[in-house]
């Protein structure tokens, strides 16, 4: 079953199992058709129909994870953001705490000499009117004109970043509401393509039933020191759980996998694979070499990638119900493929 901790959500493989960006391209695929009462819907359904949602929960299954890790990626950010907006109004507030004493000094001296009530100028209306009163003072000096100007600009400079860091608090609590949605759908949708395969007796439509190194796209380059590291690295990960949000070591999502596998050859590559198609140079399928990424589904925000492995063969992580494997392109995967990149 799924698992929740504090790192990635995953769901561990049984043996023998028969098993928009983000929220827009989710919308675009209709995910309400996942809440579907499965049992019904299964016993209407032709052996031809049965395939077409499998594949299609195959599809839901790789944009949820990726709107998974896009939300997770935006929560660390919103949450970095709010690390530093901390230590940004802990330094405003150390501030006017070395300029109180003097801000006090000055009102006990205005309370005493003066008709003003300096309370007033500094809290009343808007800091611009408050350094507009400030000036108009003729009490004052020009050295205690100076504090009390600080004064107000550091109280507030000290405001606005309490604002906002409310509201990156704000957005890092939507985008963590927004990865346990996509987990939360991806187990439905996991659950219902589990019944669909068993209605299929366990043939997977997305297995190639052509030979091995069928999907090969003519003479292929030898792959270099770099990129033969990449590859050497993803075939030690064959048979590791797909885990969502998994960046390893113990276990890996598609993006996560082409991101750990060509950090071998010194590459940062970027989290997502929204974000991987435009780590490259895009070629094209009959161009391939081992070592290029290959992305499907959605031309415009691609939800899966894998590694081209040679031989028409590419070494990726399909969907939490199986572990990481080494596939044969033809039929399924090259219907569903839209580019190639090769990183560098």
């Amino acid at each position: 079953m799924w698992e929740k901790g504090s790192g990635p959500l995953t769901r561990n493989p049984e043996t023998g199992s028969r098993a928009s960006r983000r929220f827009a391209t989710i919308g675009a695929l209709a995910l309400g058709s996942v809440l579907l009462s499965s049992g019904v819907a299964l016993a209407d359904q032709t052996e031809e129909e049965a395939r077409e949602r499998y594949e299609q929960l195959q599809e839901e299954l790789s944009t949820l994870n990726e709107a998974y890790n896009r939300a997770q990626e935006d929560h660390e950010v919103a949450e970095a953001e709010v690390a530093d907006l901390e230590e940004r109004v802990e330094d405003a507030e150390e501030a006017l705490e070395e300029m109180s004493g003097q801000v006090s000094a000055i009102a006990q001296s205005a309370y005493t000499g003066s008709t003003h009530s300096l309370p007033g100028v500094l809290f009343d209306g808007s800091p611009d009117n408050a350094l507009q009163t400030i000036a108009d003072l003729d009490f004052l000096s020009v050295g205690q004109e100076a504090v009390l100007s600080d004064y107000i600009d550091e109280v507030d400079r000290s405001e606005r970043l309490l604002a906002q860091a409310t509201e990156a608090e704000d957005r890092a609590a939507e985008s963590l509401q927004e990865a346990e949605t996509s987990f939360e759908q991806g187990e439905e949708a996991l659950e219902e393509q589990a019944e669909v395969l068993e209605s299929l007796g366990g043939v997977d439509p997305t297995a190639s039933d052509s030979p091995a190194g069928g999907g090969g796209g003519g003479a292929e380059a030898a792959a270099s020191g770099e990129v033969q590291a990449v590859l050497d690295f993803a075939r030690d990960q064959i048979g590791k759980p797909y885990v969502w949000g998994g960046t390893g070591p113990d276990g890996f999502d598609c993006s996560g996998l082409t991101q750990a596998a060509w950090s071998q050859a010194g590459v940062d590559l970027p989290r997502t694979t929204f974000d991987q198609v435009n780590a490259g140079t895009q070629v094209s399928r009959d161009e391939v070499e081992p070592g290029d990424l290959l992305f499907f589904y959605d031309a415009s925000a691609p939800s899966h990638v894998g590694i081209y492995s040679g031989n028409g063969q590419m070494i990726h992580g399909s969907n939490p119900s199986k572990p990481l494997e080494e596939v044969d392109l033809a039929d399924y995967w090259d219907g569903v493929f839209t580019t190639a990149v090769r990183v560098g």
